[in-house]
């Protein structure tokens, strides 16, 4: 059998590609339909911290299960579910109506089948990049690159969309990209999923394989806190980036937005971080290796404070877009350099449940941050916790550029 190069790379990019618009159009669409039904932004946060539990249970378990399953096959089952979860929402509400219980159930169950999906293909990566003969390192860099490219589309796409049919109906769209990302998925050779073994989990006992994915999570676990300090320090950093992000896209700018009147601008707001993220991942991709690991991290710290700053402030929309454009094309090349230092520092027997662990916590840092701003919210009002996130991330931007440990990357 001739193999084509670069073949496995297109398809597992492809089905990444498609499962990320599916759940960037979420992550616009859902805090906006929320916040319609119920009109409280605690809720939002409180649904957020509640799914984020079986976000982090499904991703230590599920990652685990990964260096003993197909990885290839999970991810079509991940995105199957995804795709069954959110179709559930729209048919609920034409049905029943929809509550706060309809969101946590639906929600619970999304998040169980998101992170094993997003895990595996992860997990995937090295893999293809080896069987495609190509440098891992700018390889991370064209996935970021890809991801940026959707992200960019997927959130002006929700807000077109729910111009056109409401928010409510747009969640078809995010059903319809996860059956697209499972077709896309499928076309990966199967033997790319088990090639990192031959012969474990092929049959075993459904008890047996719990019990050995259990003991293979605590050894990831382990290995991630107790383990190469790079290692801890990257995951770390990447958790405080999502958290800075994901505050201010899943909470601070749909309250914004939603109290203005205008839902539908979270959206191109978004759709400009994740533009400026694309630029700044191309540029990383092109210039990965002629410039020093140290300086692009520094740089990338320092325009992501700047961003941050000026979202924070809540100006009008234009300088709004502008500071959106600026974190994102700070936090692209500081993802990309993030991910390879974990991929570089991981054994392929471990991947699974290192990785597995890793996503889940990065799962949980955004709900985590979502919940503490709806809290400072109602407690101090909008303007005064966007301040105050700025401040937060100001004081963690100093700690990460004073590590010992990053000075030697």
């Amino acid at each position: 059998m001739v193999r084509r190069p670069g073949v496995s790379a297109r398809y597992i990019v492809s089905g990444g590609g498609a499962s990320l618009m599916g759940n960037s159009v979420a992550g616009v669409v859902m805090p906006l339909v929320l916040l319609s039904r119920t009109g409280d932004v605690l809720a939002a946060g409180c649904l957020a911290l509640i799914c984020a539990v079986p976000q982090v249970l499904a991703g230590i378990l599920g990652g685990a299960l990964l260096d003993r399953l197909n990885r290839r096959d999970v991810a079509v089952a991940s995105d199957l579910v995804s795709a069954a979860c959110v179709a559930a929402l729209p048919v609920v509400d034409a049905v029943a109506g929809l509550s706060f219980g309809w969101f946590v159930l639906f929600g619970v169950l999304g998040a169980v089948g998101d992170v094993p999906g997003m895990t595996a293909r992860d997990t995937l990566l090295p893999a293809v990049a080896e069987r495609d003969r190509r440098d891992l390192q700018s390889f991370v860099g064209v996935q970021q690159t890809v991801e940026s490219v959707v992200t960019v589309v997927g959130p002006a796409f929700a807000a077109i969309a729910m111009g056109a049919f409401g928010p409510i109906n747009a969640l078809w769209i995010t059903s319809g990209l996860s059956v697209l990302a499972v077709l896309a998925m499928l076309t990966v050779p199967r033997g790319v999923g088990g090639a990192h073994l031959p012969s474990r989990g092929k049959g075993r006992a459904p008890r047996l394989l719990l019990r050995e994915a259990l003991r293979d999570a605590g050894r990831g676990f382990s290995l991630l806190v107790r383990g190469d300090r790079l290692l801890l320090s990257s995951v770390a950093l990447a958790l405080l980036l999502v958290m800075a992000v994901g505050g201010f896209q899943g909470l601070v700018l749909p309250a914004y937005y939603s109290s203005m009147g205008t839902p539908e601008l979270v959206g191109f707001v978004t759709s400009a971080c994740s533009l400026g993220t694309l630029v700044g991942s191309l540029v990383y991709t092109r210039f990965a290796l002629d410039l020093s690991r140290r300086l692009w991290y520094v740089l990338s710290f320092l325009g992501m404070s700047c961003g941050i700053a000026v979202i924070g402030l809540l100006p009008d929309l234009p300088l709004m877009i502008a500071g959106a454009a600026v974190l994102g094309f700070s936090a692209g090349p500081l993802a990309a350099l993030l991910n390879f230092f974990v991929f570089d520092s991981v054994p392929e027997v471990d991947r699974g449940s290192v990785l597995g662990t890793q996503n889940a916590l990065y799962l949980a840092a955004s709900p985590a941050s979502m919940f503490l701003c709806s809290a400072m919210v109602t407690a101090f009002g909008l303007r005064a916790a966007s301040l105050l996130l700025i401040a937060s991330w100001t004081a963690l931007a100093v700690f990460a550029l004073s590590m010992k440990t990053m000075r030697r990357i």
